[in-house]
């Protein structure tokens, strides 16, 4: 009898430990574009803080230094979950506040152990501790499904198809015409159907950014042709005026959606926003709880939610913002930090309220270097697991050094 045979005959899973193990390695990297395109940011709106005009260079065939962080649950029934790559800065807050909380409590039991933790700390509801929630959520689901040998998705009641569509997020591409063109209809071509782009350019940079953004829906629409979304992302780093004159000037482009243009506390420019364009606004990656996607809904602020399960609390908390966006009739696109938990939640839920999944490309290539299994989309979608939980398992072969992190 295995450990999950001798957890399930007792019916307990108590919480042993949480092991944060950074693993290292060397990978290969093959000659290509060096992928270092910024994105406008909050802070580009000091002269001093804005970047120069990027200009794509190569980069040469060799070999890189990769470490990542590896979230492990053990309980004394010996069943385990593995949970990753997890951020440094989550690692400090899990080790340090709640590794010996929730020591002794039961893995089974999700509602609970996530309000004791939402309940533990005066700052729960966001930033780094809603983020180390969110990895001890995670881990505790994989544990959970691990349990029952079966994937996260079919214990939130899944699946609802076999496959779910990823649209390709190009984060750190060039914006320069020629190359951009070039790139997204070889990514069409691979099936990334649904393209995001992000904006170089804001308010810093006068009437002549402006035009440049614009012209990059031109130049990308004429690339990819007429049945490919295209959406875009401005990071928090417009204000209200400078995205209204370019929503107006985009529309004939079609754009799927403008993602992010104000900061998160800002609710009543993305209002705003709305109201004066026909393009779709989206927001909600630094959205930290179902009671942000709430007020935002109601508001009739955005259409599209872009919570993120790595940090927004976890699996448990995405599908409660699932539930609350649909009666609202709007869709939840999770942000991409991760694929792991993104996909067995979309998976999960009907396709009218999350038909997509974020697959940032460029990060994405060796994000899982240490993994067996690479979430990666064929022709532009990721076939859902059948391994238990979400299906990680390292791949010792690649792991040269291990350390336990305390």
């Amino acid at each position: 009898m295995n450990a999950q045979e001798r957890a399930r005959t007792s019916g307990q899973a108590t919480i042993k430990d949480l092991e944060l193990i950074r693993i290292e390695g060397r990978r290969k990297v093959e000659a290509g574009d060096a992928k270092g395109q910024h994105q406008v940011n909050p802070l580009h709106v000091y002269a001093e803080h804005r970047p120069a005009e990027y200009r794509e260079r190569e980069r040469p065939a060799g070999e890189a230094r990769a470490a990542q962080i590896y979230l492990r649950m053990t309980t004394n029934e010996g069943v385990e979950g593995l949970y990753g790559p997890i951020d440094d800065e989550v690692a400090v807050v899990v080790y340090r506040q709640l590794r010996p909380f929730v020591k002794g409590k039961d893995a089974l039991a999700g509602e609970t152990l996530w309000d004791k933790m939402f309940r533990l700390n005066r700052h729960s509801r966001s930033s780094h501790f809603m983020m180390a929630i969110s990895a001890v959520d995670n881990v505790a689901w994989d544990l959970r499904g691990r349990y029952f040998n079966t994937p996260v998705y079919r214990l939130l009641g899944g699946p609802t198809r076999p496959a779910v569509e990823a649209y390709g997020s190009c984060l750190g591409h060039s914006v320069e015409p020629d190359r951009m063109r070039k790139t997204a209809a070889e990514f069409k071509r691979q099936g990334f159907r649904h393209q995001k782009w992000f904006m170089p350019l804001g308010p810093g940079d006068g009437a002549v950014g402006l035009e440049k953004n614009v012209q990059m829906l031109r130049h990308l629409r004429e690339a990819v042709g007429n049945d490919c979304d295209l959406m875009f992302d401005a990071f928090m780093g417009w204000d209200l005026n400078y995205a209204i004159q370019w929503a107006k000037q985009v529309e004939q482009y079609r754009p799927r959606w403008i993602e992010e243009a104000f900061h998160p506390d800002k609710m009543e420019s993305f209002v705003a926003l709305r109201k004066a364009t026909s393009v779709p606004v989206a927001t909600g990656e630094h959205f930290y709880g179902r009671w942000e996607v709430k007020r935002f809904l109601e508001a009739g602020a955005i259409t599209v939610v872009q919570s993120d399960p790595e940090w927004c609390g976890g699996v448990s908390e995405l599908v409660k913002m699932c539930s609350i966006a649909s009666a609202y009739d709007a869709q939840v696109i999770p942000h991409g930090h991760s694929v792991h938990s993104s996909l067995h939640v979309v998976a999960s839920q009907s396709p009218m309220t999350c038909p997509l999944v974020e697959y940032l490309i460029s990060k994405m290539s060796s994000y899982y270097y240490f993994e067996k299994w690479d979430p990666k989309p064929v022709d532009g979608k990721i076939t859902l697991p059948n391994r238990p939980g979400f299906g990680i398992e390292l791949d010792e072969a690649k792991i040269e050094k291990r350390t336990a992190l305390t």
